[in-house]
């Protein structure tokens, strides 16, 4: 229903209900309602992208040029990694006292490689995990999502491997869903997320060792949730 759409922003105006009865009188207020702000509009750019990534209004058209790698990191940057893992270790920075801005311009650096990783994660997890491990089943493929896994699969395809994404890829089919994950399969898509994985690590690793003007143990915190996680 289309009601839903009001209904949302009236949630959205209850976020800055909720912050200036609480923290209003802080003298950290305005910066506090700036970071929700910003991460609300990115939130919202990101979702944008993702809606847009198949043509709008016509659900049986499968347009797969438009998963590009480009696109699919701005959506998991804008729509994850802002509100999932930025936003609240931004709040507790803000609350905290921290003004250094090159802190939260860290934060931020670790807190989008983080966020990469955690959406690549749940879109492997959706094609490979297990539902009974997972709680549910995965649909990226049937819903044809943006996911790392058909990104990548049309980066390695041959022009006959595009082909069988073409004609199988977003249909809900149990057929043509299973000639997908077979493809992935012929891919290697499993050991290039393995590959993906552990250079991520690293990096966020490279990344914690410049913390200075804040512990670093929130991160390692997060980071000890999602690494190697499977589900």
């Amino acid at each position: 229903q289309l009601i839903a759409i009001n209904d949302s922003f009236i949630l959205e105006s209850c976020v800055f209900t909720i912050l200036k009865n609480h923290f209003g009188k802080e003298p950290y207020y305005y910066r506090l309602v700036e970071l929700f702000l910003e991460v609300v509009q990115k939130t919202e750019f990101g979702q944008l992208l993702d809606l847009t990534s198949q043509p709008m209004g016509e659900s049986d058209k499968i347009d797969l040029s438009r998963f590009t790698l480009e696109r699919y990191k701005l959506i998991v940057k804008y729509k994850t990694a802002f509100y999932t893992f930025y936003l609240p270790i931004a709040i507790g920075m803000i609350t905290s006292g921290v003004t250094a801005e090159e802190a939260y311009t860290t934060a931020r650096t670790i807190c989008c490689i983080m966020g990469e990783y955690f959406q690549i994660q749940d879109d492997y997890l959706d094609c490979f995990g297990s539902p009974e491990v997972i709680g549910k089943v995965g649909t990226d493929i049937q819903d044809n999502k943006c996911s790392w896994l058909v990104v990548q699969a049309l980066l390695k395809a041959t022009p006959a491997q595009r082909r069988t994404l073409e004609q199988n890829y977003g249909k809900w089919d149990d057929g043509k869903v299973g000639k997908v994950k077979k493809l992935y399969r012929e891919l290697a898509l499993q050991k290039l997320f393995e590959e993906y994985e552990e250079e991520s690590y690293q990096r966020i690793q490279a990344e914690l060792d410049k913390v200075t003007l804040m512990p670093r143990d929130v991160f390692e915190l997060l980071l000890k949730k999602i690494y190697k996680r499977n589900k």
